[in-house]
């Protein structure tokens, strides 16, 4: 028995390298710079011809980052790329400019990047704008709240891991009229995107709102008008998984769904101990086909 699980592993962790190997790399000049990403189109691609952008976290890269979305774009048959966030001129580490402290100087507009990445995209692969989503963690994920509240009319969807909302995002921008998809997935116990949020940045990425209140600003702004809460099945009771929470809020006719899939002392993670994330992902993402 251990020998077919080790074999099992072997094979699983196989299944991931080859699709990671699967992925072109590209470039392309944007504002100057010479911005990298990572593209994977799967045989079976759908014919709707699904893309999902998928953002790395701050000190990440795009090459190699969650072999496990590359899986579900295999088995789902949706398009995947994976841009290169700017290097940071304090720190040198790469990320996408949310105006954290330690990006001071950076001078990489990404969010007009990410914009002409995707049409780009779309105008070489045939990819569709109401077939487009952005998913990200982290500082990946503190981009979609961005595009949820200053370019919400852009993606289809938007799914975002351990995000948050930077307190110049609210203060700077009014509540958008347009709605989009949103979801989150975020630990109570994450110590580096903090559940209650840093209303003075003292933990050093400046100030930002505590998540359920970053969650219940794009409640309001899609129209949501009651809650569904339900307690997910535990991923693996046999192994020590955290219970997570998910809180669904949902209105009438012109609303659109926002998820925020509570972990119960999750650390800052993708959470796959817990949660399919992946999956989950894909699951919200695939009923707006």
């Amino acid at each position: 028995m251990k020998r077919i699980l080790i074999l099992l592993s072997f094979l699983a962790a196989s299944f991931l390298t080859l699709s990671a190997q699967e992925f072109t790399h590209h470039t392309m000049k944007h504002q100057g710079l010479q911005r990298e990403y990572y593209l994977y189109i799967p045989d079976n691609l759908l014919p709707s011809r699904p893309l999902v952008i998928m953002l790395h976290g701050y000190g990440g890269t795009a090459e190699g980052y969650r072999p496990e979305m590359a899986q579900k774009a295999k088995e789902h048959g949706f398009a995947l790329v994976v841009p290169d966030g700017w290097p940071s001129p304090v720190t040198g580490k790469k990320g996408w400019n949310v105006r954290y402290p330690k990006q001071e100087g950076q001078k990489s507009d990404d969010e007009a990047f990410v914009i002409a990445l995707t049409k780009k995209l779309q105008k070489e692969y045939g990819f569709k704008p109401e077939k487009t989503f952005l998913s990200g963690m982290s500082n990946g994920g503190e981009m979609c709240y961005i595009f949820a509240w200053r370019h919400p009319e852009f993606f289809r969807a938007i799914a975002s891991v351990a995000g948050l909302t930077m307190a110049w995002l609210p203060e700077e921008n009014k509540l958008p009229s347009k709605t989009v998809p949103f979801m989150e997935i975020h630990g109570t116990g994450d110590h580096t995107s903090e559940w209650t949020g840093d209303p003075t940045g003292e933990f050093g990425w400046g100030a930002y709102l505590a998540v359920p209140l970053a969650v219940g600003n794009i409640v309001t702004m899609n129209r949501c008008s009651y809650e569904k809460v339900t307690e997910l099945p535990l991923l693996d009771p046999s192994k020590p998984t955290r219970q997570v929470i998910l809180h669904q809020y949902l209105g009438v006719e012109g609303s659109s769904e926002v998820r925020l899939y509570e972990v119960v002392d999750g650390k800052h993670s993708w959470h796959l101990d817990d949660i399919d994330t992946c999956e989950e992902i894909w699951k919200f993402f695939e009923q707006y086909l």
